[in-house]
């Protein structure tokens, strides 16, 4: 399976979102300095997120965005789906037509791996996430390091 940076900055954006957005609605500029994620990058993601129903955003002052449903609701394979990327381990796409338009010697034991890698992103949930201690103080610390920037964004009146 190659999980592209797509796959990988979707997941991190949304576990930055449910983090922070237990107070207030929270802007892609806070995002994209506690993660060192490209803006215009997170606005590509946020769109399909959007679309997909697990993010909504809220205009006006103080606005930015917040989950559409809890976080416990959110598995991580769902956010990865979300974003068009794919969970396949296979060179043919799952299609069975890796060698001569027929399965290939190994093409079971590459499904199987991608049925595993799917199940495990299943298992887990932006909410069993956010309840690891590493991850909160990871978050924490972010948080911390990332203030200054943020605030010369807004001060700057640079806000997505």
């Amino acid at each position: 399976m190659r999980l592209t940076t797509k796959g990988r900055y979707a997941v991190t954006a949304m576990l930055d979102l449910a983090f922070h957005s237990q107070k207030k609605p929270v802007t892609l500029t806070e995002i994209a300095a506690r993660q060192t994620i490209s803006l215009s990058y997170l606005e590509q993601l946020f769109a399909r997120l959007r679309r997909a129903g697990m993010v909504k955003g809220v205009r006006g002052p103080g606005g930015g965005y917040t989950l559409c449903r809890h976080a416990k609701e959110i598995n991580i394979a769902d956010i990865i789906k979300a974003v068009d990327e794919q969970m396949d381990s296979t060179k043919c796409g799952g299609e069975a037509n890796c060698q001569n338009q027929k399965a290939c010697l190994t093409h079971d034991l590459w499904m199987g791996l991608s049925e595993q890698i799917s199940d495990y992103l299943k298992g887990i949930s932006l909410g069993e996430l956010l309840e690891r201690q590493q991850i909160q103080e990871v978050a924490k610390r972010q948080d911390h390091d990332s203030q200054h920037i943020i605030e010369l964004h807004m001060h700057n009146g640079v806000s997505a």
